[in-house]
């Protein structure tokens, strides 16, 4: 997938259709300054741009793999399009994350596109590993190094939110023994 040349388009396409979106997945992890690999794109978008977005989507020769109240996915025939999934806000959480994305430089500057905050998205994937198990080990995993850099003062994490993310979940052990663990860390000695 040639993520610079999907990434142009959407964002063309969706500022034209005046479409409210932010990155999410491996490229707001890219933003908070965590590599990651990935193979597709992650947007964030209003439940209510869904169908202009599945428009846009198709109008591009993407295929609907899923489409549901809660997500969209869409893979293109083509390698150089590759797959790109939405996450469709609905609920207040969702719509506030959005509201408090902000402008980021992607692609050492080639692209200003809104990213999620961090901390919201360790919210998303909380929801993640809460609703598919399978997931559970990659995103906690994502979670811990959000959480280091948070930690060594690299960024900023707003740590009740983070917090009430893992109470919605009834999680909330969670989170105590990861920042434990993190701290720890910190400590080893090492002769």
């Amino acid at each position: 997938m040639e993520f610079k040349t999907v990434l142009k388009t959407l964002i063309e396409r969706f500022n034209e259709q005046g479409i409210d979106f932010a990155l999410i997945g491996a490229f707001a992890m890219s933003a908070a300054g965590i590599t990651r690999t990935t193979e597709d794109l992650d947007f964030l978008i209003p439940e209510v741009d869904a169908i202009k977005v599945s428009n846009i989507m198709e109008s591009l020769g993407y295929e609907v793999l899923q489409s549901g109240p809660e997500t969209s996915h869409y893979i293109s025939p083509l390698a150089v399009f590759g797959r790109v999934d939405f996450l469709h806000a609905r609920r207040e959480y969702s719509h506030k994350m959005l509201q408090r994305a902000k402008q980021e430089a992607v692609f050492s500057g080639a692209f200003m596109i809104k990213v999620v905050r961090p901390e919201d998205l360790i919210g998303l994937k909380v929801q993640s590993s809460s609703n598919d198990p399978s997931r559970y080990y990659q995103d906690m995993s994502d979670i811990e190094q959000i959480l280091k850099r948070h930690h060594q003062g690299v960024i900023f994490l707003d740590m009740e939110l983070v917090r009430e993310y893992f109470k919605i979940f009834q999680r909330e052990e969670e989170v105590d023994d990861l920042i434990l663990r993190i701290k720890n860390a910190g400590n080893i000695l090492v002769v």
